[in-house]
């Protein structure tokens, strides 16, 4: 069976200030999503999912879906403060979804097969894409709880306009993620990669740390897992209107627990995305690069 990609695109940038899913980026028009389905396409995957919201509706339809639906099955669906597990009350208060966490408990009713999650905004690499596809497909990895992650070198990930956040991870020796932490204002600084804890106090990371960049291969099992996770998550954060339901926590518990395992396929890729306006250029200059070197061709779709 081949793995589905889900991809979360329901997020407009406040960063970027624009709806950055759309903007394009290659010579042919293409954004940064044509290359990660390219990637996709040819690392194996046989469908994809798009969590969207129903503002962007009809701009995502004509931009994406009308051209991917000639190339490969695509459905989407809407990430809505609406939509929780039966049973469970909305916050008061509370005015946008819940986070990344949430967005995938939306895709449960089109996806029962291996999947993937990734960023609308991110590129990640063919070797991501081939690395993830293989570890889905393959008979030995296919239990109901054995979960996967690409992991990249922080050095690969950093943008030159600002810091970023990172979700730092703890490895076994045999590669098994044992958890995440979550580093926020990370940037490059005299000569070193570095940033501030809770205390401000200057922590240096070596450029060779393994982080997260919100590339997961799940199982249909995690979402069973989600809603679990969502109700007890919404009873401690009642009364935080702005809390968010990350990927990354839900996954550290499954491995405190002992509920899951996730296995890290490192990628020596190098990650970019547009966070800030300013890293635009620099995205479709490294576009073009790959261009050049025959990754991709000129015009993607022909």
């Amino acid at each position: 069976m081949k793995p589905t990609l889900l991809v979360l695109a329901a997020g407009i940038g406040s960063r970027y200030g624009s709806l950055k899913q759309i903007d394009p980026i290659g010579p042919g028009g293409e954004t940064i999503i044509d290359y990660s389905i390219y990637d996709a396409l040819n690392a194996g995957f046989g469908k994809v999912v798009f969590i969207i919201r129903r503002e962007i509706e009809e701009d995502f339809k004509e931009v994406f879906v009308k051209k991917f639906q000639k190339i490969i099955p695509v459905e989407y669906v809407f990430q809505e403060i609406s939509r929780v597990p039966q049973g469970i009350t909305i916050p008061e208060g509370r005015v946008k979804p819940w986070g990344t966490g949430h967005a995938v408990m939306m895709a449960a009713e089109v996806i029962h097969e291996p999947f993937a999650v990734i960023n609308a905004d991110d590129y990640y690499g063919a070797d991501a894409f081939k690395k993830m596809a293989a570890y889905l497909t393959a008979p030995a990895h296919n239990h109901p709880t054995d979960y996967s992650m690409v992991g990249y070198l922080l050095k690969n990930t950093l943008s030159a306009h600002g810091a970023v956040s990172r979700g730092v991870c703890r490895l076994s020796n045999d590669a098994y993620l044992m958890g995440i932490t979550e580093c926020t204002n990370i940037r490059q600084m005299q000569g070193k990669i570095a940033f501030r804890d809770a205390d401000e106090t200057e922590i240096s990371l070596p450029e060779e740390t393994i982080v997260s960049m919100n590339f997961w291969g799940f199982m249909p099992s995690f979402f069973d897992h989600l809603s679990l996770e969502f109700a007890g998550f919404i009873q401690l954060n009642y009364d935080q209107p702005k809390a968010e339901f990350y990927i990354p926590t839900v996954v550290d518990n499954l491995i405190k627990s002992g509920e899951a395992k996730v296995k890290v396929l490192k990628s020596a890729d190098q990650w970019f995305g547009v966070t800030y306006k300013e890293d635009k250029p620099i995205v479709i200059q490294k576009i073009n690069a790959l261009i050049k070197k025959g990754v991709y061709p000129a015009h993607l779709w022909g």
